[in-house]
């Protein structure tokens, strides 16, 4: 039920986000960071999905994380992107495509107190799962 209602809330951030130029569904209440539109090709059937994540930036690099609640999988959008790093992104000031490259562990090691300053919770999600939580850079296509 978690992921039906995940589902349900994430298609109606997209059409808020969308509609409003990214003016509304830029930040939730209760996470300091802002949220970016990202939109993937499925691995196994060659659609987009777009998902709306919190991102941090990072000397103009978007990163997101992929917690997907703290569960013991990843989400789809990491998967597709692993499956196909070449990616869209939607933010306040725009799109770009990009490049997602999944952070190296050394990488991760500084980005995280990052993530935590954002947004709290990944702290939560990490103690739920034995899963290492990935973070992804999406580097911009130049």
């Amino acid at each position: 039920m978690r992921d039906f209602t995940a589902q349900i809330l994430s298609s109606i951030h997209r059409v808020v986000f969308r509609g409003t130029g990214g003016r509304l569904g830029r930040r939730l209440p209760g996470i300091d960071g802002p949220m970016l539109l990202l939109t993937t090709t499925g691995a196994k059937t060659g659609r987009k999905h777009t998902v709306p994540l919190l991102f941090l930036d990072v000397d103009d690099t978007h990163i997101v994380i992929a917690s997907w609640g703290g569960r013991d999988y990843a989400p789809d959008w990491f998967l597709n992107l692993v499956a196909e790093p070449s990616v869209e992104v939607e933010w306040e000031r725009g799109s770009y495509a990009a490049t997602a490259r999944v952070a190296a562990p050394e990488e991760k090691k500084q980005l995280w107190p990052l993530a935590v300053e954002a947004y709290s919770g990944y702290t939560e999600y990490q103690s739920r799962t034995d899963r290492d939580i990935p973070m992804v850079w999406l580097e911009r296509q130049r």
